[in-house]
């Protein structure tokens, strides 16, 4: 069970609470919130976002790539404290487009909160976090060729969830699927871009 760590149902709730609150909803808000708990739900959130019907709006798949990077960037660094632009930081999404997506993710949260988690924790412990963040920076630079084709932008951000999900959980066999992910995923939009 997820109790004994950051749970994706945690992360959820975050979100949802800051939706509550504010009626637009900054990522400076999100990363206040969420900063607290690490790489691994900063990027998993943008990422999941992207796999929800707001991932079908044009530049938001590469937006909240740019996002991801600029906290990869970071982690690469080893950087105590995760900084955003002032620019990036107020942009916002309504509250409503926030809750809604928030709900679709709700039962799959519940399921990965179910069966994930402390597995192989060695794959998520140092120096797994700045390995992960560069394999990630690499996802995020394939997003914008892929946001070509409506709803590809999923095949990145799918895997920079899943090394997300693996840093927030603690799974070590997240990781592992994360990084065939991302293989498959680079391999698919080189080969259809390129």
């Amino acid at each position: 069970m997820a109790d004994s760590k950051n749970s994706v149902r945690d992360v959820l709730d975050t979100l949802d609470r800051i939706a509550e609150e504010k009626r637009k909803v900054s990522i400076g808000d999100v990363t206040e919130a969420l900063g607290g708990r690490g790489f691994g739900p900063l990027i998993t959130l943008p990422a999941l976002l992207v796999m929800t019907p707001l991932g079908g709006i044009p530049l938001v798949p590469s937006l909240m790539a740019l996002l991801i990077a600029l906290f990869a960037l970071q982690v690469v660094a080893q950087r105590s404290r995760l900084w955003l632009p002032d620019w990036l930081e107020r942009r916002s999404v309504d509250d409503g487009k926030i809750e809604k997506s928030v709900n679709k993710l709700r039962g799959a949260a519940r399921w990965i909160d179910r069966h994930f988690g402390n597995r192989l924790e060695v794959l998520t412990r140092q120096p797994a976090p700045p390995v992960a963040a560069c394999i990630v920076l690499l996802l995020c630079v394939f997003v914008p060729f892929a946001e070509m084709i409506p709803f590809a932008a999923i095949l990145p951000m799918g895997a920079v969830a899943l090394i997300g999900l693996a840093l927030t959980l603690r799974d070590g066999v997240l990781m592992l699927l994360g990084m065939i992910a991302a293989s498959v995923g680079v391999a698919v939009i080189w080969i259809w871009a390129f």
